[in-house]
Order: structure tokens, then C-alpha cells, then sequence
């Protein structure tokens, strides 16, 4: 994967979280936690597996449970 094709799929998952986030003024605490846990997860996964589909959804999906989880 080029430098410029991980740029960009970095720059499309941030403005995909970006506007996920501005929809969610009406969730619950709980609803928005697990959206960030699994934006956050998404992107930690990116970087770890440098851009590996596999390791940003199993990123996403582990943030995801993981900010469901919080302040249960």
C-alpha cells in the first residue's frame, strides 16, 4: 500500500467518523460511546495492521464492544 493510498484512507475514515458523529445529538449516552469506541478502534486497527480491511473492522468491532461496555 503507497504512502498516498494510507493517507487517504485515513483522511476518508476521519471525515466518515466526523459525519457519523454530527448525526447522533438524539443517542443515548451508551449509543455514542459505542460509536466513538468503534471509530477509535477502526482507526488504532488502520495503523497497527498498516491499512489492513481486516485489522480496522476487527479494530472497529473490539472499540465498538469495548465503548458499550463503558459506564454500563
Amino acid at each position: 500500500m503507497s504512502v498516498y493510498s494510507k493517507k487517504f484512507a485515513a483522511a476518508a475514515l476521519a471525515l466518515t467518523l466526523a459525519m457519523s458523529l454530527s448525526a447522533c445529538s438524539n443517542w443515548s449516552h451508551r449509543d455514542r460511546n459505542t460509536a466513538i469506541g468503534a471509530g477509535a478502534g477502526a482507526l488504532g486497527g488502520a495503523i497497527l495492521t498498516d491499512g489492513s480491511t481486516l485489522g480496522t473492522l476487527g479494530g472497529a468491532a473490539v472499540g465498538g464492544i469495548i465503548g458499550h461496555q463503558v459506564g454500563k
